[in-house]
């Protein structure tokens, strides 16, 4: 559980003042300080871990995305981003001449994404982005802090207190704005920000798939994910994880099926179409493949290597939200004990095409990871804690169902409900894993949307910004708002804000309030590469 908000000066601590602080280096968190770089402004960013990146690269997720990425559907910095990795490949490692000349190269060609790649490569360029300012002065990034306590006085921040995990100096931040990029939005409760958790009810959001009854403990799994390789001929079998017979025989509810299967298993029906083979290079093993080693020069890679995310090791036993430090880490160690088990199933009874079983060459690449135990620096958060918002997503804003129902629209016209102070797009379905009270499924189709300044507002607090998966959508819209180019939308829109609000000497609130402050901050916002609305028709 957070610390709570203090009222009174805090203890004296070596202090550092900014224009904006930006608390959590997720990718939220560094689209909103680059915005505010670029504007002129100095930032202070801080990071749990020792990697910037978040979802991207602390988690090691590959980025889930929309479909008509490659042209639309992201800011401007965003796919400069996916462009620069695709230039690290091109220029710094030993492609082959055809991986080189292709336009929409994919490292990994894992199909999960178009851009499936390394973890490390995505962190050496958001590192490149941030080195002038760094080395100017305009920012100060402290890497392996974490806020411990917040001043709070009426409806403002005053400052917030960090420490190093590395010396456990502490050291004061202060500015105008601060911006919660936390995975969990741990910068909520600490300043006394109103937020939710969970999963809303039916009365509170009119959401048709919303519960009964409101569940604030009903939140999606998260997943400490892992890198593999498979070594063919070779045996890296260890020993018998402690807790592989407690794995073996968990059983999850599948969606659709009355049944339940095994977690450590390809028995859903969904899994056993795919399979697993790391010979064949088929199924699970190029799901979320971040090498393909026939891109590069022969020699050069001697196995694929894939990430490891998905529905057999995703953790529902708990949450991580608004529990004990002691109970956090019990769960995030007992999602490490699930995924050592899984490995270990993979390689010991993990059913193959010639009728044997386990693929005894899979082992662990903890380089990929940057870790000593081969895991993700951070677990992949899918639901945080979500501010109580000014405006709050609805289903109802965003499905197919929903806006054929409202509109009468045909299904060639119809749109997701306009926002006349939207700060960007993005769409992914409504896909929510399996939550911690077994809930698991997608509620509807969804329509491409916008991205409301009201969702960005806390009710109260005048100059906290959530900035990641923390704005103001529901348990269900979450799962459509949660992906990278949404979180990086989200969060440069809110380092302009910022820019704007200090330029104007106004607040985030008053922004909201009057129509042409939003048209003005808009302006800037296309300037900037930011699209505040999708094309209709769409590309096909």
């Amino acid at each position: 559980m957070a610390p709570a908000c203090v009222r009174g000066r805090l203890t004296p601590a070596a202090e550092s003042t900014a224009d904006l602080v930006i608390v959590g280096g997720g990718l939220g968190g560094c689209a909103a300080a680059l915005a505010a770089l670029q504007r002129g402004l100095r930032v202070i960013m801080t990071e749990e871990t020792d990697w910037i990146g978040g979802q991207l690269t602390q988690q090691a997720v590959p980025p889930d995305e929309n479909a008509w990425i490659e042209s639309i559907g992201g800011t401007r910095s965003y796919l400069a981003l996916r462009d620069a990795i695709r230039s690290y490949y091109r220029t710094q490692t030993p492609l082959t001449a055809a991986a080189r000349a292709n336009p929409r190269l994919n490292p990994g060609n894992g199909w999960v994404s178009r851009l499936c790649c390394e973890p490390r490569v995505s962190l050496g360029v958001l590192e490149a982005q941030f080195a002038p300012y760094v080395a100017s002065g305009q920012l100060r990034l402290l890497l392996q802090h974490v806020a411990r306590q917040v001043q709070v006085q009426g409806d403002r921040i005053l400052g917030v207190e960090v420490r190093s995990l590395l010396d456990g100096e502490r050291r004061w931040l202060t500015a105008p704005f601060y911006a919660d990029a936390t995975e969990l939005g741990d910068l909520l409760p600490m300043s006394g920000t109103e937020y939710v958790t969970g999963a809303e009810s039916r009365a509170m959001t009119g959401e048709p798939h919303a519960k009964d009854v409101a569940e604030p403990d009903n939140v999606q799994a998260f997943t400490v994910c892992f890198a593999m390789e498979h070594r063919d001929g070779e045996d890296h079998v260890g020993d018998r994880p402690a807790a592989y017979e407690t794995w073996r025989n968990t059983m999850v509810q599948v969606p659709g099926s009355d049944t339940p299967t095994r977690l450590l298993s390809f028995d859903d029906p969904g899994s056993a179409r795919l399979g697993f083979n790391p010979v064949a290079r088929t199924g699970y093993w190029s799901y979320r493949r971040i090498i393909d080693r026939t891109q590069f020069v022969p020699g050069t890679h001697a196995s694929d290597v894939t990430i490891v995310n998905w529905g057999q090791n995703d953790y529902s036993f708990g949450s991580l939200i608004d529990v004990s430090p002691q109970e956090a880490a019990q769960h995030v160690s007992r999602a490490k004990e699930l995924g050592v088990s899984l490995l270990y199933w993979l390689q010991t009874e993990c059913p193959r095409p010639d009728g044997g079983a386990g693929w005894r060459g899979l082992r662990l690449r903890h380089d990929v990871m940057g870790t000593t135990d081969g895991f993700a620096k951070y677990p992949y958060i899918r639901e945080s804690r979500r501010i109580r918002a000014r405006f709050t997503v609805c289903e109802q804003h965003v499905t197919l169902d929903a806006r054929l129902r409202e509109t009468g629209a045909s299904r060639e016209a119809v749109t997701a409900a306009p926002f006349a102070d939207s700060v960007g797009i993005g769409h992914y379905s409504m896909d929510l894993h399996l939550t911690t009270r077994g809930d698991r499924g997608q509620y509807g189709a969804t329509l491409p949307f916008q991205i409301p300044l009201g969702a960005l507002l806390p009710e109260r607090m005048e100059n906290v910004l959530p900035v990641c998966k923390n704005i103001g959508v529901t348990h269900l819209t979450n799962g459509c708002y949660r992906l990278h180019p949404i979180e990086w939308n989200i969060g440069e829109s809110a380092g302009h804000l910022v820019a704007y609000c200090l330029a104007q000497r106004t607040t985030p609130h008053a922004v909201h309030a009057q129509a042409a402050h939003i048209e003005a901050l808009q302006r800037q916002l296309i300037t900037a590469g930011v699209p505040l609305a999708w094309p209709h028709p769409l590309p096909k």
